[in-house]
């Protein structure tokens, strides 16, 4: 797989405005957006899938959820599947994904779906890229709330759960089993 990432600029409702940009060139256009998608997987009794950052990437071996930046061309959920895969090797299809919602950041949209790991297509086991992730780990709702606040998690996944938290749990509420 090339490195070289080419993102839709976006206005703010995540409209693509017909101009592209090369991750990592300089003069990123004001107002503009790029989406990033975010995914949480989920078990039935509560578990949620974490990713650890490798540790030559920012913020090195904080948690998150699995994600990142959508490629020009395709959509959010495109982006989402193929992130999951790329992180995880866990493969989803577009369908079973839910989108929990956005959180608008300077330049970026994060768009965080939920998908239930009973949609993962077999071999259904973590693997983790080791260019991307250092480890992968199943984790209990308070779990992920320990890690975020004790600084454990990836910086912005503190204002991104802040507003996402609920539509999340509202999300898993309707599968999990208590």
């Amino acid at each position: 797989m090339s490195n070289v990432e080419h993102w839709d600029i976006t206005d703010v409702s995540g409209q693509p405005t017909g101009d592209i940009y090369l991750r990592g060139a300089p003069d990123w256009p004001a107002g503009g957006f790029h989406v990033v998608s975010t995914i949480c997987v989920y078990r039935p009794v509560g578990e949620v899938l974490l990713t650890r950052r490798a540790a030559h990437k920012d913020m090195p071996l904080t948690w998150e959820f699995p994600g990142g930046s959508v490629l020009a061309g395709e959509s959010g959920v495109e982006g989402a599947v193929r992130e999951l895969w790329e992180e995880t090797g866990l493969r989803v299809s577009p369908e079973a994904m839910v989108l929990v919602g956005r959180y608008v950041e300077d330049s970026a949209l994060i768009d965080f779906y939920a998908v239930p790991f009973a949609a993962v297509a077999a071999p259904a086991e973590v693997d983790p890229d080791p260019a991307e992730v250092m480890a992968a780990e199943w984790s209990t709702l308070r779990a992920v709330q320990g890690r975020l606040e004790s600084g454990q998690m990836a910086p912005p996944w503190a204002d991104r759960l802040s507003e996402l938290w609920g539509p999340l749990l509202r999300v898993l509420d309707e599968s999990l089993e208590y």
